[in-house]
């Protein structure tokens, strides 16, 4: 009996190699979205609310994460919550709000999209379109933003593999789309002291794997404020392309993710203690 084989990345159309990997000297691709260059010298800081509450709140975020150094605006519209009965987000009221904190800010944002039969409409308005961590292996939706024109941020599920993640990336690039940033956010273990286990060493193995870049997501691994920090500075230190760091501003009452939100003022001091270690390593921040 033969050992079941790993989920290797398939070979591209007529036996190409596959779309995703990384060439002998290949240089790391270059994906723009609005303004912001993800794999350039800059490391690029995305802040902002889990979710999208009201135009006050997402406006004032917008412009507290612009003035600390963020490149980029984050925010849900939709929301995919383990209950049923939590917020769900408000759906494409939140998109426009968005949209209103883009111009009131000059951020460019991105943003989760989490049906198929949306993707268009958030396309439409998104600088970036996000896949969440529960929907990395929903392959009809993967198709869609990658036929969508759009640059994808995709982030790593609890579970899959880095095989099974770049596969993820494949199906966008297969449906068209060539623009993919890689998320990683921290994967399910044993170890229960983080809501978390952040792979670190998944950042060394994408950069000899694939052209693409990828950033880090320090909130979601950590799980508490007070360890997004840290987590985002070593981050940094093993050459993310950037950060996805969740910021609020009045955390305790955020309808979503309140104990990993930092405070505008915290969101400040992390940007500044990267930056210095982003420099430290021949980059900027």
């Amino acid at each position: 009996m033969t050992a079941p084989q790993r989920d290797k990345l398939p070979a591209g159309e007529a036996g190409t190699t596959p779309l995703v990997s990384r060439q002998p000297g290949q240089a790391t691709t270059v994906v723009s979205a609005g303004s912001v260059q993800f794999g350039a010298e800059k490391v690029v800081v995305i802040g902002g609310p889990c979710a999208v509450e009201n135009t006050d709140q997402i406006t004032s975020i917008a412009r507290q994460v612009a003035t600390a150094g963020g490149s980029m605006l984050r925010g849900g519209a939709w929301k995919p919550r383990t209950s049923p009965y939590a917020f769900q987000g408000l759906g494409r009221d939140g998109l426009a709000l968005l949209a209103q904190a883009r111009q009131a800010s000059g951020l460019p944002f991105v943003t989760e999209v989490l049906d198929p039969r949306d993707v268009m409409a958030v396309a439409e308005v998104a600088d970036m379109l996000q896949i969440g961590s529960r929907s990395v292996q929903n392959f009809p939706l993967l198709r869609e933003v990658g036929a969508s024109g759009k640059p994808v941020l995709l982030k790593r599920g609890m579970m899959p593999t880095i095989d099974e993640w770049l596969n993820a990336a494949e199906y966008i690039m297969a449906a068209g789309g060539s623009d993919v940033v890689f998320c990683e956010r921290g994967i399910r273990t044993f170890e229960t002291a983080l809501r978390n286990t952040l792979d670190l060493g998944a950042i060394a193995v994408l950069r000899e794997r694939t052209h693409l870049p990828v950033i880090v997501d320090p909130s979601h691994a950590a799980g508490s404020r007070r360890y997004v920090t840290t987590l985002a500075r070593a981050a940094v230190a093993a050459g993310a392309d950037g950060l996805l760091v969740e910021t609020h501003n009045d955390p305790g009452n955020a309808l979503s993710d309140a104990d990993q939100s930092l405070t505008p003022e915290e969101f400040a001091e992390l940007t500044t203690s990267c930056r210095a270690i982003a420099r430290a390593i021949g980059r900027d921040l």
